[in-house]
Formats: structure tokens, C-alpha cells, sequence
């Protein structure tokens, strides 16, 4: 005699359990824009060789301001700025956040000033 193997059916469907999706990990919109607002400019070794030289005084608000003008005007296309303070002049690489060169109001009033592709007056 063959042997029968008995497999037993159940009764009620067996019960899937849903794996949860997985949460969304992208940063929000808020993260980003606290993010894109920490942004600051460096200053190269150049420019800060002229700053000192140049005994240019700009405060952590001054720098603040220039910095979000910079951003701002990076996000509207401009490479190369040159930013035009009361106490300075400093021509900046949007691109690179850094600003690449410094000098003072009266000394940049008899410059020519060239590969600049925008100004931020401030």
C-alpha cells in the first residue's frame, strides 16, 4: 500500500501582516532652508592678508549681511561680485563662497575693477 501524506487547509485565510513604509528621511523644507541660512562666505588667505594690511574693520553682522546679499545674488546667477560696503570694497566668488580680494572705500574709489559679473551696494 502507498503511503498518503494528510496536509491540513485552514480554515481561514491566513493573515498577511503589512510592513509599514518606511518613513520619509529626506530633510524637510525647514531643514533646508535652516541649513541654506547657516551658509557663510570664507575669506581667502589673500583677502585676509588685506584685510589685516588694510586695518578693515566689517562686524559678525556686517559679515552676516554681505554673506546673505552673496547667496541671494549666487541664486540669481551672479559668479563674481563686487561688494560695495561703506568701509570696504571686496570682490567675492560666488561660486566658491569665498570672497577672493579686500581693500578700503578711498582706495577702491580710483580702481578699476574687472571680471565682475554683478555689484551688491550695501
Amino acid at each position: 500500500m502507498d503511503k498518503f501524506s494528510i496536509h491540513r487547509v485552514p480554515l481561514h485565510p491566513s493573515i498577511r501582516t503589512i510592513q509599514p513604509k518606511p518613513i520619509n528621511t529626506q530633510p524637510s523644507f525647514k531643514a533646508h532652508l535652516q541649513e541654506a541660512s547657516k551658509q557663510e562666505l570664507k575669506v581667502s588667505k589673500h583677502a585676509n592678508e588685506r584685510i589685516i594690511e588694510r586695518k578693515i574693520n566689517i562686524s559678525e553682522q556686517e559679515w552676516q549681511v554681505v554673506s546673505d546679499k552673496v547667496f541671494e545674488a549666487h541664486s540669481k546667477g551672479v559668479k563674481q561680485p563686487l561688494v560695495l560696503m561703506d568701509q570696504a570694497a571686496l570682490i567675492v566668488s560666488a561660486k566658491n563662497a569665498t570672497v577672493i580680494t579686500a581693500m578700503d572705500r578711498t582706495e577702491a574709489k580710483q580702481q578699476l575693477f574687472t571680471n565682475i559679473d554683478g555689484t551688491i551696494v550695501l
